[in-house]
């Protein structure tokens, strides 16, 4: 009995130093994120890095952006095909497709792609300047290691990720109905009938409203990652997946508690969705 209680007390004390770790590392971040926040309003960032941010992040990301979305649009396509054709309504999936992209997996997969292309190279940057101490020169320079590394990314991501998003709703939109009208047959009047009917422009809005929160999250996980990250190439490549594993994470938790927000706000404003027979 002596053994068994000394036991439990050894696995009650691991949980708790495990949760007590969690709480830090938690205020940690936030204590990161308040820094940030501070001189984003109390200097502007130097205009080459962000102009160089605004290009690794937003130019560089378009071909995986536009390929993915495309694609996308071909797989709803090709998975809601025979389900909608059984009940004789296949001539709705431009509005089906179209929905889903523009309100749910246009973001989700812009952001996710953000994150695994940005979000890691982001990390690892960072990661190796810390274990090469070079953001310490920076600091010891007078220069201010979270103005000129976090600030700019941070900006970067959440001005373009909308914009990357709407390319992969436009780019979805657009696999989806080559692939329905030339392959499957389908009317392309009835497609884009059904797809204007069904999409508004509060669905457009509530999509890149969500991109916008998707796209801080990634750039503060990633810097935060990368100061943070312990020395030696294991610990930068620990960075950088820890990096997009916690980004998707947090989008997905971002994605729920948003959506319950906007169906909410839709509901009080009056926004009522479109009619999937196809009359508004």
């Amino acid at each position: 009995m002596c053994w068994e209680a000394m036991e439990l007390e050894s696995r009650n004390y691991k949980f708790g130093s495990m949760f007590i770790a969690q709480l830090e590392r938690l205020g940690d971040f936030a204590n990161f994120c308040g820094y940030t926040f501070l001189w984003l309003l109390w200097r502007r960032p130097n205009w080459s890095v962000l102009s160089h941010s605004l290009y690794t992040i937003g130019v560089l990301s378009l071909p995986v952006v536009m390929l993915t979305g495309m694609f996308i649009g071909m797989v709803l396509a090709v998975q809601t095909y025979s389900q909608f054709k059984a009940i004789g309504m296949e001539a709705v999936l431009g509005g089906v497709i179209s929905f889903s992209l523009v309100r749910e997996l246009g973001p989700v997969l812009a952001a996710t792609m953000l994150a695994g292309r940005v979000g890691s190279s982001i990390a690892a940057e960072i990661g190796t300047m810390r274990v090469t101490e070079q953001i310490e020169a920076l600091a010891s320079l007078g220069t201010s290691p979270i103005h000129h590394l976090v600030v700019p990314r941070f900006l970067a991501s959440l001005f373009l990720i909308p914009a990357l998003t709407v390319i992969a709703d436009f780019m979805g939109v657009f696999g989806g109905a080559i692939y329905c009208t030339k392959v499957l047959g389908i009317d392309e009047h009835f497609y884009w009938e059904h797809g204007k009917n069904l999409v508004g422009p509060f669905d457009v809005f509530a999509g890149m409203f969500k991109s916008i929160f998707f796209g801080g999250i990634i750039a503060m996980i990633s810097c935060h990652q990368g100061f943070r990250c312990d020395n030696g190439a294991e610990g930068v490549g620990k960075a950088a997946t820890q990096s997009f594993v916690l980004s998707f994470v947090a989008i997905l938790f971002i994605d729920l508690v948003l959506g319950i927000f906007i169906d909410r706000m839709q509901s009080m404003l009056g926004f009522m969705p479109g009619n999937i027979g196809g009359s508004s």
